[in-house]
């Protein structure tokens, strides 16, 4: 069966770059430069749908759900690529965000040829997770068309959870099938269907606001400082003193000190240090107010006026 690609605008070409074979080494990384800059703008049009996108996650996630992202090639890569570095980064749970990819893991390293147009395999591949009605399933295609993407979304809308709909396209196929449409159009591309470029620049920075401001909302800041980082290597350690020293206007030592009283949690040991008090009391706070330190601090410190 052939593909029509004629109405997609990831597959169009761009008339900024038909010669860009003629042009020296600076004259070519010049115009990819000048085209990149126009994705941020792409996006600025749709931070509505991005917003809602983003609160109707967090309340699946507070509520026990998931965040699980679906794709093939580069857009699956993405998805993998951003749900890994959730954990290390905000100290969420494994699970909590996950990433399926078409063809599976070796995909991620190795392209899996078919696995993209097997729109069975999308609907498989949720069921074998265990994909629920309390989650919520961001569907990852460039064209806005592949059928792996597709079917995993219709399954994820007949049963009743949040589908959202990542695409760099107007009018995809895969919008039929969200509740939250997102469609970034940062234009045609550099080399006509490499959708790794613009395209994959847009939905890397989309992902990143997805789960980061999810996260933001979930507690897992202090201002802008990730205190639930996980400290396991030297780099995360080092990360973690610092966090707590620019939160606290303490030493490294003192950091360091406080770290060690409490698992190297970096948001206990900040709470730990402004409001004065020992580990386990900072815990309990921090648990009664799901992670927050700022609502944590206040209680605790009108707790100490009393």
């Amino acid at each position: 069966m052939s593909v029509n690609l004629n109405n997609i605008d990831t597959e169009k070409r761009n008339h900024n770059t038909r010669n860009i074979d003629k042009l020296d080494t600076l004259g070519i990384v010049s115009l990819i430069n000048s085209e990149d800059k126009k994705v941020a703008e792409s996006i600025e049009a749709n931070l509505p749908a991005i917003a809602a996108a983003i609160d109707a996650i967090y309340l699946r996630i507070k509520s026990g759900g998931r965040l699980v992202y679906i794709g093939a090639g580069t857009s699956g890569r993405l998805g993998v690529l951003d749900s890994a570095e959730c954990p290390p980064t905000f100290g969420v749970e494994d699970g909590v965000v996950t990433a399926l990819i078409a063809g599976g893991e070796t995909a991620f390293v190795r392209a899996v040829e078919g696995a993209e147009d097997n729109e069975a395999l999308g609907k498989s591949d949720l069921c074998g997770m265990g994909f629920a009605a309390g989650d919520a399933l961001v569907g990852i295609a460039a064209s806005g068309r592949t059928p792996y993407v597709k079917g995993a979304l219709a399954y994820a809308q007949d049963i009743g959870a949040l589908t959202i709909a990542l695409s760099c396209t107007k009018n995809s196929e895969i919008a039929k099938f969200a509740d939250i449409d997102i469609a970034v159009q940062p234009g045609a591309e550099v080399i006509t269907g490499s959708t790794r470029m613009k395209s994959g620049t847009a939905q890397k920075m989309v992902l990143n606001m997805l789960s980061t401001v999810t996260m933001v909302k979930l507690g897992k800041t202090y201002g802008n400082l990730m205190v639930d980082v996980k400290a396991t290597n030297q780099k995360l350690i080092a990360r973690a003193i610092n966090i707590v020293c620019q939160a606290t206007g303490v030493t490294e030592s003192e950091a360091l000190a406080a770290l060690n009283l409490c698992g190297f949690s970096a948001k206990n040991a900040v709470l730990m240090i402004l409001a004065n008090v020992d580990s386990k009391t900072a815990q309990d706070a921090l648990d009664k107010f799901e992670g927050r330190i700022y609502l944590a601090l206040n209680h605790l410190n009108e707790r100490n006026k009393g």
